[in-house]
């Protein structure tokens, strides 16, 4: 039975609540986008799933405030845009399937607590309040319950279609590879489409725009190929991420100016490995490589194990690496990059000066000044700590 709607000083409330809503700071969209990521860790650890979870978060946010912005304590219809469809598809490409229900009741609580405080805000009488938040209340659960509804129903769709075909086969028999499960290689070599014999370098590509165009991904793909010699083998991870092994190892060059054009295209590289061990082993240190630099917020386009792996394991501990950084650097933590470069290459070149303003293409006497300034921010002498501000400098520069 359809509730009537309130009274039109409830309505005009309501609209004026909604009003700020549609509009919400900045730091609303942060503490809903942290709350919701913080009921799943694997969730916040994907970045490709945390940003789908964001651009769902706001996409919610502002179609049930809108909706009530045209028609004050109307029912609000579902939201069945690409947003919170796209939440369908990443979790049944993963495997998960109770995360929606969880995420959004804990997005809804965050919203209701933030809409309370707008409407203590708008009105001081109490019958007008009750009427107010009630509506609310009522209007903010039936949106959401009838979205999950949408949600689910596409989950099955997905299901559905992840379950046949070509790609389901493929995989599959990575699962059952990554697994260590005793399928005979030749088989797995004929489903495939990709030798397991020889050398593998794995990458993981990824982007954080999910804009339904995935061609870029593609490319990226072909072009680890052509950076590996030979014909990769790709498989479609979730709608906007790809697995991929290349025979060999990959020329890193090549790969840089195959991507460098498309911004939004992220890539994790493994070591390169010998026969099945090697396959498993370089994707999940592709795997690792793509975890930290979500966790870290890193604007770098690309990462080698290789090159994180310390990073990695330091700041396992968010706050301990935190108070590590700030402790080792001090003032020169936040000095700009270009002191912190300068240091770092320069105990990168075993501190030699005059190999480090090579590098640096600069002259020797301004690498000695800048190291001079360096040394008044560190809090011990950098001749002292090199190693320890090494790490600290290779920490700053991962982290965005």
């Amino acid at each position: 039975m359809t509730e009537p709607l309130p009274s039109p000083r409830v309505r005009e409330l309501i609209r004026q609540c909604a009003q700020i809503v549609s509009n919400a700071r900045p730091e609303w969209l942060d503490e809903l986008d942290q709350a919701v990521l913080a009921a799943s860790p694997a969730i916040a650890a994907d970045p490709e799933l945390a940003a789908a979870v964001s651009r769902s978060n706001r996409a919610n946010l502002f179609f049930w405030s809108t909706a009530n912005v045209r028609d004050p304590g109307a029912p609000v219809p579902p939201n069945t845009g690409p947003e919170p469809l796209s939440i369908a598809r990443e979790l049944v490409r993963r495997g998960v399937n109770a995360f929606p229900l969880d995420a959004y009741r804990v997005g809804e609580g965050v919203a209701w607590r933030r809409l309370m405080e707008i409407a203590f805000e708008l009105t001081s009488d109490a019958t007008e309040l009750h009427d107010l938040l009630q509506a609310c209340s009522r209007s903010i659960s039936a949106f959401v319950d009838a979205t999950l509804a949408g949600i689910a129903a596409q989950i099955d769709l997905e299901r559905d279609e992840l379950t046949h075909g070509s790609h389901a086969e493929r995989r599959e028999t990575v699962a059952l590879l990554l697994d260590g499960a005793p399928i005979p290689r030749s088989r797995a070599e004929q489903r495939l489409g990709y030798a397991l014999t020889g050398c593998h370098t794995a990458a993981v590509i990824w982007t954080d725009t999910h804009d339904g165009d995935l061609t870029r991904l593609d490319r990226a793909a072909e072009a680890i190929g052509r950076a590996g010699g030979g014909r990769p083998l790709s498989v479609l991870a979730s709608s906007a991420t790809r697995w991929v092994w290349a025979p060999g190892a990959l020329d890193l060059d090549v790969l840089d100016a195959a991507v460098r054009d498309s911004a939004d295209i992220r890539v994790a590289v493994g070591t390169t490995g010998d026969g099945l061990d090697g396959f498993r082993r370089s994707h999940f240190e592709a795997i690792i490589t793509q975890q930290m630099m979500a966790r870290l917020h890193s604007r770098q386009q690309m990462a080698r194990f290789t090159d994180v792996e310390m990073v990695s394991l330091i700041t396992a501990d968010p706050d301990r690496s935190a108070d590590f950084v700030a402790r080792v650097l001090g003032e020169l933590a936040t000095a700009g990059t270009e002191l912190q470069e300068t240091v770092r290459v320069f105990i990168a070149s075993q501190c030699n000066a005059s190999r480090a303003a090579a590098r640096l293409y600069t002259h020797r006497n301004t690498l000695l000044r800048r190291l001079a300034r360096a040394d008044e921010l560190l809090p011990r002498p950098l001749a002292e700590q090199s190693v320890s501000v090494a790490v600290a400098l290779d920490v700053l520069r991962w982290t965005g």
